[in-house]
């Protein structure tokens, strides 16, 4: 699929008509405007989408959409920056976006989000469903990049660690190092899984799992290198031409 670029907004119509002959995969990335911490960008979900996406499109030869940059964050509503949609205003905005791209002949999707709330991953996998149902013809696999960074628990980082911690800032340091700023903060958080509702402010006092003080670059490039080496297997495996 020979194109100038691997952004699909940056297509004009007439090369994306010809690039929908070779049936390309067509990444979505999902972001959050989300706090995380004192050290990493309110976006940090975002840009660790985009531009996982972006590579990955270089291996497997695809294209890449605008990325949705808001997500559902209702644990993380109290803290200054976050934007959190409802369920079915996210799922809503998605399912649109698939719709209208499938009706325009995309078929094959991969709904990537740097972004892990359950309820955030439940709108974009109901959009998904919905999408499928209208146009049968389409095959969408929708995921969480971090349900793939979170394998590496117990090897690069305590089974413990969380959102904005030792693994992501890492990452963040490795993709976007401009991004981070200079604390690393130590956070436990307490909320019980089991427990209905946000956790309040003794249970989750900075919006930070884990103990990000021993965050590296090199760490982050490791961590980088195996989510695209899943997620290039998952393209392969789930998602053929």
């Amino acid at each position: 699929m020979p194109t100038s670029t691997r952004r699909l907004g940056e297509l004009d119509s007439r090369s994306f008509e010809r690039a929908l002959r070779a049936n390309p995969l067509v990444i979505v990335p999902i972001g959050a405007l989300e706090a995380h911490g004192p050290h990493l960008p309110l976006a940090a979900d975002q840009i660790q989408a985009e531009r996982t996406a972006l590579a990955l499109a270089e291996r497997v030869d695809g294209l890449v959409a605008p990325t949705i940059p808001y997500g559902s964050a209702p644990g993380a509503r109290r803290f200054p920056g976050t934007v959190s949609l409802t369920m079915a205003e996210l799922g809503s905005h998605v399912a649109g976006v698939l719709r209208e791209l499938a009706r325009g002949g995309v078929r094959r999707f991969l709904v990537l989000s740097g972004h892990g709330e359950r309820g955030h991953m439940a709108a974009l996998r109901e959009a998904a469903e919905l999408v499928m149902r209208d146009h049968p013809g389409a095959r969408i696999v929708v995921l969480c990049d971090y349900e793939l960074v979170y394998e590496l628990r117990g090897q690069e980082a305590p089974a413990s660690d969380g959102h904005a911690g030792l693994l992501e800032t890492s990452r963040v340091l490795a993709l976007a190092p401009e991004t981070v700023g200079s604390e690393r903060p130590v956070v436990e958080y307490r909320h019980s899984p089991f427990v209905p509702g946000t956790p309040t402010p003794d249970e989750w006092p900075e919006s930070v799992i884990g103990d990000t003080r021993t965050a590296s670059p090199e760490i982050g490039a490791r961590v980088q290198a195996y989510v695209l080496d899943r997620l290039t297997e998952t393209v392969r495996a789930q998602l053929p031409p």
